[in-house]
């Protein structure tokens, strides 16, 4: 018996020491294709170290209440000697991490359990105290129990102030709603412990890849660790066709797996079985079964979005109790979701709109179309139409293929640069436009939010360095750099990548619209704006810079610009939408940037906080929803048609038109074109 435990114990350690190998093996790999193609590599050393440990610890405990300090200090031991294992190819220091991590994750799971297992009051002395810093690590086990009670009695009345607006009603019904919340609280606070615990790709190889993408983010926010998986959803994600079984999946209010939507002609469509409420149990894919009931919603869309996974099992439950399995087989699609579409807009002037919601590429299938030629058979569409002048939405649209925005920035201009690219070694390519002629000439916007990045920015640089179009909206994200997808190994089974940022892209001005973004020529005010993500909240990101260049290119004449932003300013200075947004910011501003006062854990203090932005929220809301008065027509019959006898596509319609119609930055844009049109006409 003895020799046996000694033989078991000493295969384990044999099997972590291999995987601890492989580990390095990737790590020394990834250092490699970061130092040689990295648009700026960085030295390993302590500053390498310091930032992967601080950055992996945040990740895995950012509130502090699952490490102990003893936890902390043991970890704490590798804060500034990464560096040195990954030179010494030594990773046995994932140990410590998975092996802490690991034993802090059972330890709070059998605290939640005995949680779970009690009765929890639904009024207490405590207190809530609110700190925009973590506090320190708690020093003992039951501290940490402690919090996780006040919290789990917090989220449980918090839920129930949720259901409605009179107090005095949940507070007579609170037994009965604190007992319901309580199993749907507790239940959720298992399921995501049991999801970090049995993670789909193994525990170990979970902390593994976690330390690869940060390792990758030190150099600069974008470049990053991909498994093949991984590698094939960020590809499907920037495709206009890809693999998909035909449906769409959300969350519910009870952590349910639920079918939020089936796509007409698809693979669930066709069982003629699958219908919309829908709960999912389980998902079998590459002979290997998945319960629902503790999954994440990554590892979900993953099965089902990803074409790592072709052949897909689910057994479903009916809203009657009534459960079944279908096998579904992927099938290529269009992606209706960020595919470029159009409409007319307007009244007495015919104005084209264009949306954009991703630069999408066919990739190496010469088979498929990417999103230039997508919209140039929609500008050509609206020219059909008699359209006079035409909105470019970029809005939301994050980047995506570099040669797809070249294509398409050649379009709107005559002929010349649009952009200079520069790597690593400080050599300048000038890209350039060599197609003489324009594919429409006349009056343009382009509408841009800080949600627009990449791809989005650079054809927004491009049309305003010519003065080809005004530029409307908010400041945009500020991510010039170009990344591309590199295998690890040479093989064609390569099964790990790094999305690596290779080239930074600059203006034909010099200038950089990286960290500060695009500057609109006419700036409109959003929800939020102080709060809303850019590159330079990123501790990582590649600072600005400005080329010492003077390219020659032709800018269209800008008296009619100067006029027409002129005139937009002045009909902003009155517009009762934009001055509330500003107001409402203010107030956001100081609620966010106060210090909260602590709140005591009882059911009126819960309520109270809950409902004290209810009227801040009507407010927004009712901006948010407010429809601007003004025309929208499909560009063709057959569009029409499709709308009106196809139940989906007529449903994909009314959400578009609504979303168009509620837009204050699209309604701006229309009041330029028009003044350029009438401009033009005089």
């Amino acid at each position: 018996m003895k020799k046996f435990i000694a033989l078991a114990l000493l295969f384990s350690l044999n099997t972590k020491a291999q995987n601890y190998e492989k580990a390095c093996d990737v790590f020394s790999k990834v250092n490699n294709v970061l130092q040689s193609r990295h648009f700026d590599p960085k030295p390993i050393d302590d500053s390498l170290s310091v930032y992967v440990f601080n950055t992996v610890m945040e990740q895995l405990d950012d509130n502090h209440t699952l490490f102990l300090q003893e936890d902390y200090d043991k970890l704490a031991l590798h804060k500034y000697k990464l560096d040195d294992h990954l030179k010494n190819k030594d990773c046995s220091f994932f140990d410590d991490f998975i092996t802490t991590y690991k034993k802090a994750l059972n330890r709070n799971k059998k605290m939640i359990e005995e949680l779970t297992a009690s009765n929890l009051p639904y009024s207490t002395t405590d207190t809530i105290f609110y700190s925009k810093k973590a506090y320190p690590y708690n020093t003992e086990a039951g501290k940490i129990k402690k919090y996780l009670r006040k919290k789990m009695i917090f989220d449980v009345l918090e839920d129930v102030a949720k259901l409605g607006k009179n107090k005095d009603s949940l507070k007579t019904l609170l037994p009965e709603l604190g007992k319901q919340s309580k199993d749907k609280i507790t239940e959720s606070y298992l399921c995501k412990i049991n999801a970090l615990l049995e993670p789909t790709e193994g525990f170990d190889d979970s902390m593994y890849n976690r330390f690869f993408s940060v390792f990758c983010n030190y150099f600069d926010p974008h470049s990053t660790y991909f498994n093949y998986s991984e590698k094939s959803s960020f590809i499907s994600g920037v495709s206009s066709e890809k693999y998909s079984l035909g449906l769409y999946v959300s969350r519910n209010e009870k952590e349910e797996i639920i079918i939020e939507e089936v796509v007409p002609g698809g693979p669930a469509y066709k069982t003629y079985k699958i219908d919309k409420g829908d709960q999912i149990l389980e998902l079998t894919a590459n002979d290997k079964a998945y319960s629902v009931s503790c999954a994440v919603m990554e590892a979900i869309n993953d099965i089902v979005f990803s074409d790592n996974y072709k052949n897909v099992k689910i057994t479903l439950r009916k809203k009657d109790g009534t459960i079944y399995s279908v096998e579904l087989e992927k099938q290529i699609m269009k992606s209706e979701d960020h595919s470029v579409y159009s409409y007319i807009l307007g009244d007495t002037n015919p104005i084209g709109y264009i949306k954009i919601p991703s630069f999408y590429s066919a990739f190496d299938n010469t088979n498929l179309k990417g999103c230039a030629e997508d919209v140039a058979k929609e500008v050509l569409k609206l020219k059909e139409q008699n359209i006079q002048g035409l909105i470019i939405d970029l809005q939301y649209n994050g980047g995506g293929s570099i040669d797809e925005v070249i294509n398409m920035a050649g379009m709107f201009i005559n002929f010349g640069p649009l952009s200079i690219m520069s790597n690593k070694n400080g050599y300048n390519n000038i890209i350039k436009d060599y197609n003489r002629g324009m594919l429409y000439h006349g009056p343009m916007v382009v509408v841009v939010n800080n949600f627009s990045a990449s791809a989005s920015e650079f054809f927004a640089g491009v049309m305003q360095d010519y003065k080809r179009a005004v530029i409307v909206g908010n400041t945009t994200m500020g991510k010039a750099s170009m990344q591309t997808i590199l295998p690890l190994n040479a093989k064609s089974n390569n099964q790990d990548f790094v999305k690596v940022t290779i080239d930074k892209f600059y203006r034909i001005t010099g200038k950089s619209s990286q960290y500060n973004g695009i500057v609109p020529d006419v700036p409109l005010p959003d929800f939020f704006e102080k709060f809303l993500p850019r590159e330079s909240t990123y501790p990582t990101a590649i600072k600005n810079d400005t080329l010492n260049v003077k390219l020659k290119f032709r800018q269209m004449p800008d008296m009619a610009l100067n006029k027409v932003i002129a005139m937009s300013k002045e009909r902003l200075a009155t517009d009762t939408s934009f001055i509330a947004i500003k107001a409402i910011n203010k107030r956001i501003n100081t609620l966010y940037d106060d210090v909260k006062a602590p709140l005591p854990i009882t059911f009126d203090a819960i309520f109270d906080d809950v409902h004290a932005m209810d009227e801040l929220w009507s407010e927004i809301n009712l901006l948010t929803t407010k429809e601007n008065d003004f025309n929208i027509n499909a560009i063709s019959n057959s569009s029409k048609e499709i709308i009106a006898t196809d139940d989906f596509h007529k449903s994909i319609n009314e959400y578009k038109e609504k979303s168009l119609k509620t837009d204050r930055y699209v309604y701006e844009g229309l009041n330029i074109v028009n003044d350029l049109i009438n401009m033009k006409k005089h």
